[in-house]
């Protein structure tokens, strides 16, 4: 056990506290401005962001998953997780000092960022004489027999204060461990030798830091075992803390912002330079020139396959087609992970990528909502008004899968095409669709690909899909042969109406036995 530990009273057996997502975000809800250019939450959960930041975090406490949540959002930099990646040493240090605060069982920001905390009442400063006077109560009653009647009113007293006041002094002390290691952490950081600078803005305040902590430490008498609750029934000793401790934290809350914003950074940084350690793909991004990902892999595949993409055209964005389950919505995701990656951190998961440093706004779950009453098609109109919003906020890159799905065919593509067309006038967007005439009306903007399986292999090429397998696929999925050829007569008869030749009246369509309705086959 380090010295660290035997100051926070933790053991070296680390058990990471199950957060919940609320608590995760709550950093970046706190801090994030109004004018700032962030990652909306559908496009979290179309990118997959939770699972994304778990893996991320591990072995890490909840100062630097919430710094990871909101560089993930906000954007931020991986100059120093690079550097750390380049410090064996050093990271192996640093991550050993920093190992205390996964002990955290509550998140604190809510506590320094978060609305400020109401002052102690006033009659908390003459607590300290109810103790006083139920001893004197006490000693009393052995000379003058109404002495016992002072001393169970004063117990009563002491039992009300306790009553209405432990169960938040008992949370308020579960806040008061965090907030202690976390200062010790970053006592210790700024003592801590560093040849390259990276821990330099730890030794300013360490010494402010080691000093404050003491403002939060629990009394040598809370300590002891089984002394703890003698102090908290008759000395409200509880009660005491919890009021000196709070005006403490606002008294010095921009020095414990500051402390906290500076462990949670670092700890992130150690977090990141840990996850590429274990990677054996990916590159630092540069930020320049037209999208280019060469061997791009998506990071939560458990056997993802390399795929090449890249735009010719700066500002430039794609239509992407290909068969029905070729992987057209995970090549999506591959591209926007890597981006929102190379935005927050630095790197990507490729061999080489050039990429826009924006925000990613997608739209890939649209769904009908029967709680709301909002129908598919009206979800996607919202989904569609909150995207041209967030265009007008400034460059971005637009990631869309199948844009409405909740209507006609027609007005589906009309409505596509309108705004998509907005779209891409100022942006990069990147959409798929099994509706393949939206590439030759969107020709001017988005550069056509056809995502194609070849071999077990996923590729990317330039043009629009040929041979489609929507028709194809009712056999294979227990049809009966009979609705395969109707579709097929149909599926001719629309495409000669489609390129404009004589298609004729439309098809009669028959059961292949009169009277008899074909039905699915049972499958093998």
């Amino acid at each position: 056990m380090g010295w660290l530990q035997i100051l926070t009273g933790l053991d070296d057996g680390v058990a990471d506290y199950p957060f919940g997502r609320g608590d995760i975000g709550r950093y970046h809800a706190l801090v994030a401005r109004a004018d700032e250019r962030c990652l909306d939450g559908q496009t979290a959960r179309d990118m997959l962001l939770d699972d994304y930041a778990d893996r991320l975090g591990r072995e890490t406490s909840i100062f630097g998953r919430q710094m990871l949540h909101r560089r993930l959002r906000g954007g931020g930099d991986g100059g120093r997780a690079r550097a750390l990646l380049g410090a064996p040493d050093l990271l192996a240090r640093v991550g050993s000092i920093c190992r205390p605060l996964r002990a955290a069982e509550t998140e604190i920001a809510e506590h320094l960022f978060g609305e400020a905390l109401p002052p102690a009442p006033k009659w908390v400063r003459w607590l300290w004489v109810l103790p006083v006077a139920w001893l004197a109560s006490i000693a009393l009653a052995f000379i003058l027999p109404l002495g016992w009647v002072a001393a169970v009113a004063l117990t009563l007293v002491l039992v009300a204060i306790q009553t209405a006041w432990h169960e938040r002094a008992q949370e308020w002390d579960r806040v008061l461990l965090p907030l202690r290691t976390m200062l010790d952490v970053h006592h210790a950081l700024g003592r801590e030798p560093d040849e390259a600078g990276l821990l330099t803005p730890f030794v300013a305040d360490a010494p402010a830091a080691g000093k404050l902590r003491r403002r939060f430490e629990l009394a040598l008498g809370d300590r002891v075992p089984g002394q703890r609750e003698y102090r908290d029934w008759l000395l409200q000793a509880n009660v005491r803390r919890y009021c000196a401790t709070r005006g403490a934290l606002m008294a010095h809350r921009d020095n414990l912002r500051r402390s906290f914003e500076l462990v949670a950074a670092l700890e992130a940084d150690c977090a990141l330079a840990r996850h590429l350690q274990g990677l054996e793909r990916f590159c630092w991004a540069e930020p320049a020139g037209p999208l280019t990902l060469q061997g791009v892999v998506h990071p939560l595949l458990a056997q993802p396959a390399p795929v090449d993409f890249g735009l010719a055209r700066e500002g430039e964005g794609a239509f992407i087609s290909g068969q029905n389950g070729v992987g057209k919505s995970t090549l999506l995701r591959t591209v926007g992970i890597n981006l929102i990656a190379a935005r927050a951190f630095g790197f990507c998961y490729a061999a080489s990528a050039r990429v826009p440093l924006v925000p990613v706004h997608a739209s890939m779950q649209s769904e009908d909502a029967m709680d709301s009453g909002e129908s598919l098609y009206m979800a996607e109109l919202r989904r569609a008004r909150e995207l041209l919003a967030l265009a007008a906020q400034g460059p971005a890159v637009f990631i869309i899968d199948e844009i409405f799905r909740g209507t006609n065919h027609l007005e589906s593509v009309s409505a596509a095409t309108a705004v998509l067309h907005a779209l891409a006038r100022h942006h990069v967007v990147i959409v798929s669709s099994h509706n393949l005439e939206l590439a030759p009306l969107l020709r001017t903007q988005l550069a056509p690909f056809c995502v194609e399986a070849i071999e077990g292999m996923v590729r990317v090429r330039p043009g629009v899909l040929v041979d489609t397998n929507g028709i194809r696929l009712l056999a294979g999925s227990g049809f009966d042969p009979a609705i395969q050829r109707d579709a097929d007569i149909v599926f001719a008869w629309l495409s000669r109406h489609a390129r404009g030749e004589n298609a004729g009246p439309p098809p009669v369509l028959t059961p292949e036995n009169p009277g008899q309705i074909p039905v699915l086959r049972q499958q093998a």
